[in-house]
């Protein structure tokens, strides 16, 4: 699928058609300084960040690299992989740039978008109040919700908050981020494990060095499929609800309706799904 032959031929095209509306800005003055961010012209037509892209040829997007099956970074092979990898890809290629992918934290998110060392922040990220406070963020990607993963055999023990919330459960979880946070409101009488790598944290419950994980459910689906000693518990009825996205710099409104456009066209004409396959089957 290229995007540029159903929506725009180039970012510029984008800049032409906005042009009518509210006045689009040459890119003659779009490059920025990587630590202070893109800032925002007088223009409300145009995007810094689409000039930007435009002037440099690069999509900067930040990522995890260790949260399967949305992104993962191979340490031996130095390879990407995953479904918001790659859709990171066809973002770039459709605005006729290339991808180039940053490696990131958790709660790095906020600080690298608004500095500008990255355009677009990618992999299974949770939409929330406290996200949206400090980034713009796009119309969902997936719905699901918190769905606890444990061993095969010990699923109905942990079916549900009030289970796991006791002080003999050992629940795991990886630092940062919402699976943290939920597990800090949810099971204060538990014993929560803090992980510091998420790409290992599976294999504690396998050990039976953890009893359980609460993450989202496609990451649960993923993980029982590769691993047939765990068993997601409930993913079609998760724990609560929560909808992932992806972030960008607060204030560029041009920038949040072409990345909602594009998100539209390609959940519609099958290039998420066939995203998703790779993964799901």
């Amino acid at each position: 699928m290229q995007f540029t032959s159903k929506f725009a031929p180039t970012i510029a095209g984008v800049c032409a058609i906005s042009l009518a509306l509210a006045g689009c800005t040459s890119t003659g003055d779009s490059d920025q300084n990587a630590a202070e961010g893109p800032k925002p012209t007088e223009s409300h037509g145009s995007s810094p960040t689409l000039s930007r892209i435009e002037s440099s040829g690069v999509v900067k997007i930040c990522t995890t690299g260790d949260y399967r099956p949305f992104t993962y970074f191979d340490p031996k092979a130095k390879e990407w992989s995953g479904i918001d990898v790659d859709m990171g890809r066809t973002f770039a290629d459709d605005l006729d740039a290339k991808p180039e992918f940053v490696r990131i934290d958790w709660d790095e998110f906020p600080s690298k978008i608004r500095k500008g060392a990255c355009d677009i922040g990618m992999g299974g990220l949770s939409i929330t109040t406290e996200r949206a406070a400090q980034l713009y963020m796009s119309d969902p990607t997936t719905q699901d919700g918190k769905t606890p993963i444990t061993q095969c055999g010990k699923v109905d023990k942990y079916d549900s908050i009030d289970k796991i919330n006791d002080d003999d459960v050992e629940v795991i979880t990886p630092k940062g981020g919402t699976n943290e946070e939920f597990a800090a409101e949810h099971f204060p009488e538990a014993k929560v494990i803090k992980w510091d790598d998420n790409n290992t944290i599976f294999d504690q419950i396998i050990k039976g060095k953890a009893d359980v994980m609460v993450t989202d459910a496609p990451e649960t689906k993923w993980v029982a499929h590769e691993e047939p000693e765990l068993c997601a518990v409930n993913p079609d009825k998760p724990l609560n609800f929560s909808e992932q996205g992806y972030a960008i710099r607060s204030g560029d409104d041009r920038m949040l309706e072409y990345l909602n456009t594009w998100l539209r066209i390609t959940q519609h004409d099958g290039t998420y799904a066939g995203a998703e396959k790779k993964w799901f089957g």
